[in-house]
């Protein structure tokens, strides 16, 4: 038996309710300047390489290698200071780390596109994974403002903002340069960024008393205030289990769709359509998934939707066609799409709001360290037993993820 909704929202007597009533202007700037930022982090992807090669790097492998950690150097350093960024945002205030990131990315962006060697390009990479994390910390102001009764909406109405940033930013940037050139492009980019920082500035509202009131509590230590650390320790888990999940079979999807494909021209835009595929699944059922969520409890959804996408799973490892399995990957972007904001909303709803920020802030480094161990995980498997058991092992690691969530929230109950 699963916690019901009310059994859902119970926490500590600690728990103070910190309800903005700009909560709903102040979703929405961040969704804006999440959308802007991951955008901008995602369409250099199509002309990285080329970039690159433009710095001095000239062999096809160096090229490929010096892609590589460009691309993911940024989410490694994002990775190593998110709980810092939580940890401050209890301390000083929400907006104000928003603030922060965004300008940061405004800068970088801008200073990427003066780079005139590799070294720079990686160096300031890794500066935006560090200084920035916009959509982290919105996910941090939007939890701890926004009503209990809304939060699980109102969390996956922001995800779409990531999504729909994720899925465009590559699109840009595979048109934007040949009209502008890269350099042009990125400087466009930190534009855009600046803009976000303006709306941030002038459109969020954080109540200061509010802040006054949580920095005593937070410099007690995040994780003392929590009287029961299981349900915080179990999400912590799942998130990473869902992106380790997630990214064990997106570096395979072109290969496997390679063989799918009998025209090897239209290969890499098949793969494309079948992973764009699963992030318009996301976009579409985020919204709705978070209200059911508010509905039923969130925990109820994240297992369900743990089940779900463990059993889409399976049939792909079997299909005969690309269609087939682009709609199969439609399908489980519906079901990841409930996960996240499931997962934030139940962290918010067992923390105290002194404490949020910290803890979504590990919740963040345990996407970024699913993130890495999956692609090793998926290649790993994939290189060594075959495409078919990359699916069926990552589908039975989801299966059991939801099993270990149900006997927690069982007990707890």
């Amino acid at each position: 038996m699963s916690p019901s909704p009310q059994t859902d929202r119970n926490t500590n007597n600690a728990q103070s309710s910190v309800e903005n009533p700009h909560w709903r202007r102040n979703m929405y700037v961040c969704l804006s300047g999440s959308f802007t930022n991951v955008m901008a982090m995602t369409l250099l992807l199509p002309f990285l390489p080329i970039y690159v090669e433009q710095l001095g790097v000239k062999s096809q492998a160096a090229i490929v290698q010096w892609s590589g950690i460009a691309y993911g150097i940024t989410f490694l350093g994002a990775g190593l200071l998110a709980p810092l960024w939580g940890k401050f945002a209890d301390l000083y205030g929400r907006k104000l780390i928003l603030v922060r990131a965004c300008l940061a990315m405004a800068i970088c962006m801008s200073l990427i596109g003066l780079s005139q060697n590799i070294w720079q390009l990686v160096a300031l990479r890794l500066l935006a994974g560090l200084l920035g994390g916009y959509a982290s910390g919105a996910v941090v102001l939007v939890a701890s403002q926004t009503p209990r009764a809304h939060s699980a909406w109102a969390l996956a109405t922001l995800s779409t903002g990531v999504l729909a940033g994720t899925l465009l930013g590559p699109l840009v940037g595979g048109y934007l340069p040949g009209l502008i050139g890269i350099r042009n492009t990125f400087f466009l980019a930190g534009a855009v960024i600046f803009m976000a920082f303006l709306a941030t500035c002038f459109l969020l509202h954080e109540d200061r008393s509010a802040v006054k009131q949580r920095r005593q509590t937070a410099r007690a230590g995040a994780w003392s205030a929590i009287p029961d650390r299981r349900p915080v320790y179990a999400m912590l888990a799942t998130v990473m289990m869902l992106m380790l999940a997630n990214m064990s079979i997106e570096p395979i999807i072109t290969v496997y769709v390679g063989k799918l494909v009998d025209e090897p021209s239209r290969v890499v835009s098949t793969a494309g359509l079948v992973m764009a595929a699963s992030a318009l699944g996301s976009i579409l059922a985020a919204r709705r998934l978070g209200r059911l969520a508010d509905k039923v409890g969130s925990w109820k959804v994240i297992i369900i939707c743990l089940a779900v996408a463990g059993v889409l799973l399976v049939p792909q490892a079997f299909v005969t066609n690309s269609m087939q399995l682009l709609v199969l990957r439609f399908l489980m972007g519906m079901a990841l799409s409930g996960l996240l904001p499931a997962i934030n909303a139940t962290i918010r709803h067992n923390v105290p709001d002194a404490s949020v920020g910290t803890i979504l802030g590990y919740a963040t480094s345990a996407q970024y360290a699913g993130q890495v161990l999956g692609p090793a995980l998926g290649g790993f498997i994939g290189g060594h037993m075959g495409m078919r058991p990359v699916f069926l092992i990552t589908a039975a690691l989801m299966l059991v993820c939801a099993g270990c969530n149900w006997s927690v929230a069982r007990r707890r109950a």
